[in-house]
């Protein structure tokens, strides 16, 4: 087993029964130009996550994690499975569906709503396509993991408060045993980040544990792999 100092206490795990997520790195939330920027939100703060997170990333592949899972979040062309609820909300200057300057907004298959090249899964890492916030609505996500024998998540990405938490209280309904990285997740509002962190792991850790990356690293990486992983891109 693996120890990782976290809060509320430390988080253990097997790294051969653990899944990195990496929640929706997508260009239509993170890029300039893309739907969260039309929403008027600063993508910079979405940005900041990406160093700490290609070095995760690089650290999980370089010990092979039991899985490592991407996930976007989009729809079908037709917006079949996007429902009024979700498609009318609020008042963005565009709509999902409508032609953005990275293409449709998060309709599966177009530029905007791919992963960004930062982040880009490699070959024989899983890519779960989600129509909702969280990653098992509507998805093959959770028997991924059940054929694995995950029985753990390290979750980061985007955004904290909305997909990253509902992806977390969807596993923790399920049995699984999260770890949340605070500086690989990310949100438009510092306030709700804050918040959204000490949610997960308020009364002892009712939906989990948080962590930084670093300390996550410094109890994967051998003394070998140091070097290599403080030169990862940032």
């Amino acid at each position: 087993m693996t120890t990782v100092p976290a809060d509320p206490y430390p988080f253990e795990f097997a790294p051969a029964t653990t899944a990195l997520v990496i929640i929706d790195m997508q260009r239509d939330f993170v890029e300039l130009g893309g739907f969260g920027e039309t929403l008027g939100n600063d993508v910079s703060l979405l940005q900041s996550v990406v160093p700490p997170l290609q070095k995760v990333l690089a650290t999980a592949r370089a010990i092979g994690m039991g899985a490592i899972v991407h996930t976007r979040e989009g729809h079908v062309p037709d917006l079949s499975d996007c429902p009024p609820a979700k498609l009318t909300r609020g008042e963005p200057s565009l709509r999902i569906g409508d032609p953005g300057p990275k293409g449709r907004i998060l309709i599966r298959g177009e530029y905007g709503h791919d992963i960004i090249d930062d982040l880009a899964p490699a070959p024989g890492e899983l890519v779960i396509d989600k129509p909702g916030k969280g990653s098992f609505h509507g998805t093959t996500f959770g028997a991924e993991l059940q054929a694995r024998g995950i029985t753990s998540l390290i979750v980061t990405g985007v955004t904290t408060e909305v997909c990253v938490h509902t992806t977390v209280r969807e596993a923790n309904d399920r049995g699984y045993e999260c770890l949340v990285l605070s500086d690989c997740t990310g949100s438009y509002f510092p306030e709700f980040q804050k918040a959204g962190l000490a949610m997960i792991a308020a009364q002892g850790g009712i939906f989990g544990w948080v962590a930084p990356s670093t300390a996550l690293i410094t109890a994967l990486a051998p003394t070998s792999m140091a070097p290599a992983l403080e030169g990862t891109p940032s």
